[in-house]
């Protein structure tokens, strides 16, 4: 059996709990977690410990969260004081660690659905948008992941064109991926609104709503978007449900067309904010 699982940041318990709820075993099923593995909750480097320890029965999404992380430990962004990155950076093990973080994926498209962190351009297709996961990916593993870092925060471009290169074209691409909520009619994407769909001002929907979305007909599940919820249409799933803002962990079982939703209550790791 096959379940996508929405962001833990961190919350080791709440992912025991689901998977006894589910009764997952290694042996027999698959997990596709869609990012935000880390931080704000209390067991960061545990969550880790857990799920790379399933191997392959693990497929492991990159959120802004896990990105993060990758910057505190290499310098380019200093750690927020909400943080709960310290176990992971002061574990022995922490060059293992961050190499097992940095080398998941940024797309995933398997069982029929497009597994991404946060949502995918409008522009983009299903075949594009998994060619640029794939640069990205390398980037992330590669051997200059530092001098990527270092380019990569920023809110320009926020509107794709096949004419974008470099660093501009991936800095958009991790922002698409990882960071998306709300675009306005052409596509360009706004950064400043974070809450629900139902709160956007004129001339902003959601990504997903947004007029004439070339991946429209091909289901795709994200997380990343607390204040949404749990959203299910036929080929629209979104299963951040707050799990570390006191809300619930999700699981979705999807087999042959087949959708089964399980959640566990989450205690309160932080406040919201």
């Amino acid at each position: 059996m096959n379940y996508l699982i929405g962001d833990l940041q961190g919350c080791c318990d709440a992912l025991e709990r689901l998977l006894a709820e589910i009764g997952f075993s290694p042996s027999r099923d698959r997990l596709y977690v869609l990012g935000d593995l880390v931080n704000r909750g209390p067991a960061s480097l545990a969550v880790l410990e857990r799920l790379a320890g399933l191997g392959d029965a693990a497929t492991c999404l990159l959120g802004n969260h896990d990105l993060h992380l990758l910057a505190v430990a290499h310098g380019v962004r200093r750690a927020h004081r909400n943080d709960t990155l310290d176990e992971i950076l002061a574990s022995p093990r922490r060059e293992a660690w961050l190499d097992w973080v940095r080398t998941r994926k940024l797309a995933v498209h398997e069982h029929g659905w497009l597994m991404v962190h946060a949502g995918v351009a409008p522009q983009w297709d299903l075949a594009l948008t998994l060619d640029l996961a794939t640069e990205l990916e390398a980037a992330f593993a590669g051997p200059d992941l530092r001098d990527f870092l270092q380019v990569m925060y920023g809110n320009e471009p926020a509107r794709w064109s096949p004419g974008l290169r470099g660093h501009d074209r991936l800095r958009f691409a991790v922002n698409a991926l990882t960071r998306i909520r709300f675009v306005d009619a052409g596509g360009t994407l706004d950064f400043k609104l974070k809450e629900g769909a139902d709160t956007a001002p004129e001339g902003l929907v959601p990504w997903f709503d947004a007029p004439g979305r070339r991946t429209a007909g091909v289901p795709i599940a994200f997380g990343h978007w607390s204040t949404l919820g749990l959203v299910e249409r036929p080929d629209l799933l979104a299963i951040d449900t707050g799990c570390v803002w006191g809300g619930a962990l999700t699981a979705v079982r999807i087999d042959g067309g087949r959708r089964e939703v399980s959640q566990v209550a989450c205690d309160q790791a932080q406040a919201p904010g």
